[in-house]
C-alpha cells in the first residue's frame, strides 16, 4: 500500500535534508503544502498519530532547511509530532508502515536513522538531552548546533524546567523551540509579531543589546535600570518573563505555519550565543478541518476515509478495561464524596471523561507530572481523603520514588489503577507495560492485584479502595473476554486464588488477563488452572497444593519473567522446600517492539498455541 509520490513534484525530489536545503526559499511554502497532503494521504491509509504531525509541517521544513542535520542535532520531544521529520529524512517510502509490525517505529528511534538523535516516547526529555549535546559540542569546537523541539503538553513536566534552569545556569549555546499548539493564533500572533520576533532575533538588536551590556557593566545602577527597561519593553510584546528568568533569551510567539517567517527567525537565532527559546504557535491537526476541530479525537487514528468527517467507530461486544475503570469510578464517587481521582494528562486514555464531567470537584488532571500526581495523592490521603491515581504502567515508572517514599513507606491508602499493563502494541518499547509487576512486587506494604476479566477488575478496584494501605490493580489496553459485570461491588479475600480447572500432572498458575489463553491451553493439555489474582500477597496455600498434586508447575503472566509473578512462585516453592519443576512463561529479557497485540502475543508465544508449545518443550526435555 503506497501513496503516489508523483502527485507531489517537490517532495518526491527530497530523500534527505541536503536536497531540501538546495531548494530556493520561496518554494518552501508549496513544499510544506505537499508534505501535509502526503502525510494526510499516508496516515489515513495506514493509521497512526495524526493531528500532532499535521501541526509541525512548516516547523519541520524550516528546521531542516536552516540547520545542517544530521551534523546539527535535532531532538523531538515525545515524538508523535515527528512524522514529517521521518518523511524528510529518507523514510518517505516506508511511512505507510509506521506503528505496524516490522514497520517504522512510531517515534524517533536511533536504530532507525542517523537523523533521530534521541529515542523517545515519554515526554519532557528533549531539553536535558539537547543540553548534554551542547556541552559536548562546546568541547569538540566544530560549530555543532543543538535544537530541542518541545510542546504538546511536554513543557508542563518538571523535568523540562529542571533542564532549562540548568541550561540557563551553564549558558551553553542551544535552541529550545516551544511548539505551542494549545493557544489559538490571536491578534498578537501575526505579521506584526513575526516582525517583532525577527527584530529581536536580528543582528542589529542583538549587537545593540550586547554592546550596551559591555558599556554599562562598570555602572551597576544604570545597568540594572537598562536591564529593567529591556525587560519591560519585551514584556509588552511577548510572554517572556518565566523563560528569561531561567536564563533563556526568549523570541516570539510567532506563527508556526508561516514557513518563511520561521526560516528567517531561525537563521537569525542560529548565530546567537547562549540558550535561546523560540515560541511558535501551531494548530494541532492543521490542514484537515475535522482534526482541527477535534485534535484529541484525531491524535491517533485508525484507517479512515479523508472525505468523511468522522472516524470509524470501534465496535466491540465488551467494554474496554479503561471504561470498566471509568464506570467504577463514577459509581464509587456517587457513594463516597471523599474519592479524589488523579490523572497525569491521560483523561481520555484512562476512561475518565465521564467522571470529569459528573464530578469536576473530585477530578484532578495534574498535566504531565507523574511524580507530582503521586505525592499529591499522598497529601490527600494524609488529610483523610481517598485518592485514586489512574496511570499507565509505563508512566508509573516515572513516579517510582514517590510511590516508594511518599506512599508505601508511610503505608497510606492510595489506590493505583494501572492501565496499559502488559503488551500495549503499536506504540512500541517505550509504552509496553511489561515491568510493573517486577518493580512493584519488591515494595513493602503494597497489595498487587491482576484481574483476569472485566468483572474481576471492577471488584478488585473496589477491594483496593477499601484497604487501609496502598493497592495496585493492573489491567491491559483494550477489551476483556466479555465477562458479565456484576453491578454490586464486593470485597475479595486478600491473597486468595481461584481454582478454575482440575487436571492432571500440569498445574497452570495464571496472573492476569492471559487467563483465557491459559485456560484454552489447559483444556488441550488436561492441565489444572489456578487464577492467582494476587501477586502480593501471593496465595501460598494454592502454590503448595498445586505443587503437591502435580508433576509440573507453569506460571503465566504478561510481565517480564525477570522478577515478575513467576519469580514470586519460585521463591514460594523454595521456602516450602517444594522442588516441583516450574516453568515461568512471560515476556523475555528484552524490550518488546511495536505491532498489534495479537502479533506480539504470537511472537512472544503468549497466545494459546505458544503456551502449549512452551509447556510441551518443558515437560519433554
Amino acid at each position: 500500500m503506497s501513496t503516489n509520490i508523483h502527485k507531489y513534484p517537490r517532495l518526491r525530489l527530497i530523500n534527505e535534508p541536503d536536497e531540501l536545503r538546495s531548494l530556493p526559499v520561496n518554494e518552501l511554502p508549496e513544499l510544506a503544502n505537499e508534505l501535509r497532503d502526503f502525510l494526510l494521504a499516508c496516515v489515513s491509509k495506514s493509521s497512526g498519530h495524526f493531528a500532532s504531525g499535521l501541526g509541525t509541517v512548516e516547523l519541520t521544513v524550516a528546521l531542516h532547511y536552516v540547520y545542517n542535520t544530521p551534523f546539527d542535532k535535532l531532538i523531538w520531544d515525545v515524538g508523535h509530532q515527528a512524522y514529517p521529520h521521518k518523511i524528510l529524512t529518507g523514510r518517505r517510502e516506508q511511512i505507510n508502515s509506521i506503528r505496524q509490525y516490522n514497520g517504522l517505529h512510531p517515534f524517533p528511534w536511533r536504530e532507525e536513522s542517523e537523523y533521530d538523535t534521541l529515542s523517545v516516547g515519554h515526554s519532557s526529555t528533549s531539553i536535558s538531552a539537547a543540553l548534554g549535546i551542547a556541552i559536548a559540542a562546546e568541547k569538540e569546537a566544530k560549530g555543532r548546533q543543538s535544537v530541542a523541539v518541545i510542546g504538546d503538553g511536554a513543557i508542563t513536566a518538571g523535568m523540562a524546567f529542571e533542564a532549562m534552569n540548568h541550561a540557563g545556569h551553564l549558558n551553553k549555546d542551544m535552541l529550545v523551540v516551544l511548539n505551542d499548539n494549545d493557544m489559538s493564533i490571536s491578534e498578537n500572533v501575526g505579521a506584526l509579531n513575526s516582525h517583532l520576533a525577527k527584530i529581536l532575533s536580528g543582528s542589529v538588536y542583538t549587537s545593540f543589546r550586547e554592546s550596551g551590556k559591555k558599556i554599562l557593566s562598570s555602572m551597576p545602577p544604570i545597568k540594572e535600570l537598562a536591564s529593567k527597561a529591556e525587560e519591560h519593553l519585551k514584556g509588552m510584546i511577548a510572554p517572556s518573563t518565566i523563560f528569561e528568568e531561567l536564563g533563556f533569551n526568549y523570541i516570539g510567539p510567532i506563527d508556526g505555519h508561516d514557513v518563511l517567517a520561521l526560516v528567517n527567525t531561525l537563521k537569525n537565532m542560529r548565530s546567537l550565543k547562549g540558550p535561546q527559546l523560540l515560541h511558535v504557535v501551531t494548530k494541532k491537526g492543521k490542514g484537515y478541518q475535522p482534526a482541527e476541530k477535534d485534535p484529541i479525537g484525531y491524535h491517533a487514528v485508525p484507517k479512515f476515509d479523508l472525505k468523511t468527517t468522522e472516524l470509524p467507530k470501534k465496535s466491540s461486544p465488551s467494554p474496554t478495561y479503561s471504561k470498566v475503570f471509568g464506570d467504577w469510578l463514577c459509581d464509587m464517587a456517587q457513594s463516597d464524596n471523599k474519592l479524589m481521582a488523579i490523572t497525569p494528562a491521560m483523561r481520555e486514555g484512562s476512561g475518565m471523561v465521564k467522571f470529569s464531567k459528573a464530578f469536576p470537584k473530585q477530578y484532578f488532571d495534574v498535566a504531565i507530572a507523574e511524580q507530582h500526581a503521586i505525592t499529591l495523592a499522598t497529601g490527600m490521603a494524609i488529610a483523610g481523603l481517598k485518592p485514586v491515581v489512574a496511570i499507565y504502567s509505563t508512566f508509573l515508572q516515572r513516579g517510582y520514588d514517590q510511590l516508594i517514599h511518599d506512599v508505601a513507606l508511610q503505608n497510606l491508602p492510595v489506590l493505583f489503577a494501572v492501565d496499559r499493563a502488559g503488551i500495549v502494541g503499536a506504540d512500541g518499547p517505550t509504552h509496553q507495560g511489561t515491568f510493573d509487576l517486577s518493580f512493584l512486587r519488591c515494595i513493602p506494604n503494597l497489595v498487587i492485584m491482576t484481574p483476569s476479566d472485566e468483572n474481576e477488575c471492577r471488584q478488585m478496584l473496589y477491594t483496593g479502595y477499601q484497604l487501609p494501605q496502598p493497592a495496585v490493580v493492573r489491567y491491559p489496553r483494550g477489551t476483556g473476554p466479555n465477562t458479565p459485570i456484576n453491578a454490586t461491588m464486593s470485597e475479595l479475600t486478600i491473597g486468595q486464588a481461584k481454582h478454575l480447572r482440575q487436571g492432571q500432572k500440569i498445574a497452570i498458575l495464571n496472573f492476569g488477563t492471559l487467563c483465557q489463553y491459559a485456560t484454552q491451553a489447559a483444556e488441550k493439555l488436561n492441565a489444572s488452572v489456578y487464577d492467582m489474582r494476587f501477586v502480593k500477597p501471593i496465595d501460598i496455600n494454592a502454590i503448595k497444593t498445586a505443587a503437591e498434586q502435580h508433576d509440573y508447575i507453569i506460571t503465566i503472566e504478561d510481565n517480564c519473567v525477570s522478577g515478575g509473578a513467576g519469580s514470586a512462585v519460585l521463591e514460594t516453592l523454595a521456602q516450602l522446600k517444594q522442588f516441583t519443576p516450574c516453568l515461568t512463561i512471560g515476556v523475555p529479557d528484552e524490550f518488546v517492539k511495536h505491532g498489534s497485540q495479537a502479533e506480539l502475543y504470537q511472537q512472544l508465544k503468549l497466545d494459546t498455541d505458544g503456551i502449549i508449545e512452551q509447556i510441551n518443550c518443558f515437560i519433554t526435555h
